[in-house]
């Protein structure tokens, strides 16, 4: 049986998230390289694409909108195009507690994701995988319920303890349970998401970093923010 690529046993970090729609990418991206700890980029700039799941009643999303601190979300996650051959697709079951997160991830076949896509689809794609049964079970009762996608930029600390991502170019497709077109979509080329990560333990220098932030911390969610512009609600 599959184990975990990254598992969430002992693995809860902070991950306070701020926003702007005032400040430009190349702007938030100064104000992190100016910032007394000392960030530079690591990694490449890429594409996260996403496709979360939730149940027919959309128990996520209502948890999220309440406020409830222990969460759990699940999605498919890839790098890269968005349609075409998926071809290192891996599922999270992302887990929160307040301002704590974790996630576990287990790697999934390749697929194909295009204008035809129908979510049992995907039902398949998570059926002939090697995950857990235990996670297996939990998928019997989830559906696809939103596609999305952000370009993604990371950062990192000198003393390596904190990590920033900044996300811009957001776009949202809507999945429906019948046909897809993907014609429905809706694309925010002003908002910027910051996100800051680190263990326990390191509040109080997570403070003096925030603090050089114009920016206000949100509880937001990509997934929560997705669904309402495509359903308006």
């Amino acid at each position: 049986m599959s184990q975990p690529v990254t598992s969430a046993a002992n693995r809860y970090r902070y991950e306070r998230k701020f926003t702007t729609s005032r400040l430009g990418r190349d702007e938030v991206e100064h104000m992190i390289r100016m910032n007394p700890a000392m960030f530079s980029e690591i990694f490449r700039e890429r594409w996260v694409n996403n496709i979360y799941f939730d149940s027919m009643s959309m128990t996520n999303l209502h948890a999220n909108l309440s406020g409830v601190q222990h969460r759990v979300k699940c999605r498919i996650r890839w790098y890269g195009d968005l349609f075409g051959q998926v071809e290192k697709p891996v599922f999270e079951v992302k887990k929160k507690n307040g301002l704590m997160g974790a996630k576990d991830s287990f790697p999934l076949p390749p697929f194909d994701l295009d204008e035809d896509l129908r979510p049992t689809d995907l039902v398949d794609v998570l059926a002939a995988s090697d995950i857990p049964d235990w996670l297996r079970a939990r998928c019997l009762f989830l559906e696809p319920a939103l596609l999305n996608r952000y370009r993604r930029k990371y950062f990192r600390s000198a003393d390596d303890d904190y990590r920033i991502t900044v996300d811009t170019d957001l776009e949202y497709y809507r999945i429906d349970r019948c046909a897809n077109r993907f014609r429905e979509s809706m694309t925010d080329e002003w908002m910027v998401i910051v996100e800051l990560k680190y263990a326990r333990g390191r509040d109080a220098k997570a403070d003096r970093i925030t603090s050089r932030f114009p920016l206000r911390l949100a509880r937001i969610s990509k997934y929560v923010d997705g669904v309402g512009r495509l359903h308006r609600f």
